[in-house]
């Protein structure tokens, strides 16, 4: 069943982390302290690995959904999102210095 916002801003932290799921690996980590974090989780060559996407409610919903579907783009391309994502930084660093 997919997430909705009212379903997310009315779930209560408990005593240990846990998992709201959306769709295609995505899910919102609920941690004790109330924080709540995006992943995805995926596979590529095998090997299964997962990739922060950021904090609810910085990033939104649909925002996160959008973020997925690009990542399943690569994913389908044959391109691994981690090392597309440490590229990507590399060239945001390496241009302000």
């Amino acid at each position: 069943m997919s997430l909705s916002d009212a379903k997310i801003r009315s779930t209560k932290p408990s005593d240990k982390p846990f998992k709201l799921t959306d769709s295609y690996g995505l899910y919102l980590l609920v941690n004790p302290d109330g924080s709540r974090l995006w992943y995805l989780k995926y596979r590529f060559n095998r090997k299964e690995s997962r990739i922060a996407l950021g904090a609810y409610p910085l990033v939104s919903l649909s925002d996160v959904r959008q973020h997925r579907d690009g990542i399943r783009k690569l994913l389908a391309h044959n391109i691994n999102p981690a090392l597309q994502w440490e590229m990507r930084s590399c060239q945001v660093h390496c241009s302000k210095t």
